[in-house]
């Protein structure tokens, strides 16, 4: 079901990547085989997002590459099992070669169609995103491809939002930050832009922030939303 749209019509928008755009299930076999449970994926990118936000609150910068490299070996200690150098190039590797979800290249198209002057914003840095939606087919539906890794603040830290709406050529309030996570989109609003959230995968607003401004269960649902 689809909450009613609360705010007029965005003057662009803004997508995130990794599992809003791109299927991260499909690390599970890797996972399965190197640390014996397809579950550990989830534990794993659960890990690198608190990595992230706890190396942004304290002021400090490290790439979300490297984050999930140093949580992939912290998931392997806990479940005692070692890795070594090949198996970090294999997750990037296949990072890089994400699928994406069956119903983003239509909704996408759709939406350029309609002329939304659209952004891919991740965590990722620039060249594993440009990697990852080169390899998906995406890269002629953005305006913009774009990495917090340029402005060395990981979301949800305001810095990025603002650097979509810079490069989008449109105000902070006119954004509309696109994503599968509850904290993303309240760091989009708090950053002064407004927020969707798509419910892939049980996703459920942020407990302590403001409720999205739309929430849908898939990206047909937003192209009805936003095109209406």
């Amino acid at each position: 079901m689809t909450d009613a749209l609360r705010v007029t019509r965005p003057g662009a928008l803004a997508f995130d990547v990794n599992e809003t755009l791109l299927d991260l299930g499909a690390l599970d076999g890797f996972f399965e085989e190197v640390l014996g449970a397809a579950a550990a994926r989830r534990e794993w990118f659960a890990l690198a997002i608190q990595a992230a936000m706890v190396t942004t609150i304290t002021g400090r910068y490290v790439s979300f590459a490297d984050l999930g490299a140093a949580c992939l070996e912290s998931v392997a200690r806990r479940r005692d099992r070692p890795i070594g150098p090949a198996d970090r190039d294999r997750l990037r590797r296949a990072m890089a070669g994400l699928p994406p979800h069956p119903d983003v290249p239509a909704a996408l198209g759709a939406l350029r169609e309609h002329g939304y002057r659209m952004a891919a914003l991740t965590n990722n840095p620039l060249a594993v995103v440009r990697a990852q939606l080169g390899d998906a087919g995406l890269t002629p539906l953005f305006d913009e491809v774009l990495s917090a890794d340029e402005v060395r603040r990981l979301k949800p830290a305001c810095e990025p939002y603002q650097h979509a709406a810079d490069r989008l050529g449109v105000g902070i309030g006119e954004l509309m930050l696109v994503a599968a996570h509850g904290w993303d989109c309240a760091g989009a609003q708090a950053a002064g832009a407004g927020a969707a959230l798509v419910t892939r995968g049980g996703a459920t607003p942020f407990p302590a922030g403001p409720p999205p401004d739309l929430v849908v269960p898939g990206m047909a649902e937003l192209v009805t939303e936003l095109t209406a």
